[in-house]
Protein backbone atom coordinates (compact mmCIF):
# COMPACT_ATOMS: atom_id res chain seq x y z
CA UNK A 1 0.00 0.00 0.00
CA UNK A 2 1.55 3.70 -0.89
CA UNK A 3 2.19 5.79 2.32
CA UNK A 4 0.17 8.40 -0.59
CA UNK A 5 -3.13 5.77 -0.40
CA UNK A 6 -2.92 6.14 3.53
CA UNK A 7 -2.60 9.01 4.68
CA UNK A 8 -1.82 12.84 3.34
CA UNK A 9 -0.31 15.26 5.41
CA UNK A 10 -0.98 19.15 5.34
CA UNK A 11 1.70 21.50 5.80
CA UNK A 12 0.27 22.61 8.77
CA UNK A 13 0.05 19.30 10.28
CA UNK A 14 4.24 18.88 9.41
CA UNK A 15 4.79 22.30 10.62
CA UNK A 16 3.20 21.17 13.72
CA UNK A 17 4.82 17.67 14.11
CA UNK A 18 7.71 19.12 13.80
CA UNK A 19 7.63 22.06 16.51
CA UNK A 20 6.16 19.22 18.89
CA UNK A 21 9.25 17.00 18.03
CA UNK A 22 11.38 20.00 18.74
CA UNK A 23 10.00 21.20 22.00
CA UNK A 24 9.94 17.32 23.54
CA UNK A 25 13.73 17.69 25.16
CA UNK A 26 14.42 14.27 23.79
CA UNK A 27 15.02 12.33 20.33
CA UNK A 28 11.72 10.54 18.68
CA UNK A 29 11.32 9.12 15.37
CA UNK A 30 8.51 10.64 14.51
CA UNK A 31 4.61 10.51 15.96
CA UNK A 32 1.98 7.36 15.78
CA UNK A 33 -1.35 8.08 14.66
CA UNK A 34 -4.29 5.78 15.97
CA UNK A 35 -7.48 4.85 17.10
CA UNK A 36 -8.76 4.43 20.28
CA UNK A 37 -12.26 3.23 21.21
CA UNK A 38 -14.05 5.94 22.89
CA UNK A 39 -16.80 8.83 22.68
CA UNK A 40 -20.33 8.63 21.96
CA UNK A 41 -19.62 7.39 18.26
CA UNK A 42 -17.25 4.97 19.10
CA UNK A 43 -13.32 6.18 17.43
CA UNK A 44 -11.29 8.66 18.34
CA UNK A 45 -7.97 9.74 17.12
CA UNK A 46 -4.87 9.27 19.00
CA UNK A 47 -1.39 11.05 18.75
CA UNK A 48 1.36 10.28 20.74
CA UNK A 49 5.50 9.90 20.39
CA UNK A 50 7.50 7.29 18.38
CA UNK A 51 10.11 6.07 20.51
CA UNK A 52 10.63 2.95 18.94
CA UNK A 53 9.08 1.64 15.71
CA UNK A 54 6.61 -1.29 16.16
CA UNK A 55 5.97 -4.16 14.09
CA UNK A 56 2.96 -3.84 11.72
CA UNK A 57 2.71 -0.21 11.84
CA UNK A 58 2.61 1.39 8.36
CA UNK A 59 5.26 4.38 8.32
CA UNK A 60 4.97 7.50 6.29
CA UNK A 61 7.54 10.03 5.74
CA UNK A 62 6.43 13.48 4.14
CA UNK A 63 6.89 16.78 4.20
CA UNK A 64 10.07 16.22 6.32
CA UNK A 65 8.08 14.49 9.29
CA UNK A 66 7.87 10.40 9.99
CA UNK A 67 4.04 9.75 10.71
CA UNK A 68 2.90 5.87 12.20
CA UNK A 69 -0.12 4.46 11.54
CA UNK A 70 -1.23 1.96 14.11
CA UNK A 71 -1.65 -1.42 12.10
CA UNK A 72 -4.93 -2.21 13.82
CA UNK A 73 -6.21 1.75 12.74
CA UNK A 74 -5.27 1.71 9.31
CA UNK A 75 -8.27 -0.06 7.83
CA UNK A 76 -9.88 3.29 9.16
CA UNK A 77 -8.01 5.69 8.08
CA UNK A 78 -6.95 5.04 4.60
CA UNK A 79 -7.32 7.73 2.31
CA UNK A 80 -7.51 10.43 5.37
CA UNK A 81 -5.73 13.82 5.36
CA UNK A 82 -4.27 14.99 8.64
CA UNK A 83 -4.57 18.88 9.15
CA UNK A 84 -3.69 21.24 12.06
CA UNK A 85 -6.04 24.11 12.63
CA UNK A 86 -5.67 26.66 15.23
CA UNK A 87 -8.71 29.31 15.70
CA UNK A 88 -10.22 31.24 18.73
CA UNK A 89 -12.16 28.26 20.37
CA UNK A 90 -10.20 25.03 19.20
CA UNK A 91 -6.72 24.59 18.45
CA UNK A 92 -5.31 20.58 17.24
CA UNK A 93 -4.78 18.07 14.71
CA UNK A 94 -7.89 17.63 12.43
CA UNK A 95 -9.03 14.58 10.33
CA UNK A 96 -10.44 14.67 6.88
CA UNK A 97 -11.84 11.08 6.79
CA UNK A 98 -13.58 9.36 3.74
CA UNK A 99 -14.70 6.21 5.88
CA UNK A 100 -16.02 8.27 8.60
CA UNK A 101 -19.99 7.59 8.37
CA UNK A 102 -20.84 9.79 11.47
CA UNK A 103 -19.07 12.41 14.31
CA UNK A 104 -20.01 13.33 17.37
CA UNK A 105 -21.24 16.87 17.58
CA UNK A 106 -17.96 17.50 20.01
CA UNK A 107 -16.10 16.49 17.05
CA UNK A 108 -14.28 14.25 19.56
CA UNK A 109 -15.29 10.95 17.81
CA UNK A 110 -16.30 9.40 15.05
CA UNK A 111 -17.90 5.77 13.43
CA UNK A 112 -17.25 3.57 10.55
Amino acid sequence: MSAEAVLKISDAAADRIKFLLDQRGRPSLGVRLGTTTKGCNGLSYKVDYVDEETPGDEKITDKGVTVYIDGMSVIYLIGSIMDYREDKFQTGFVFENPNATGTCGCGESFSV
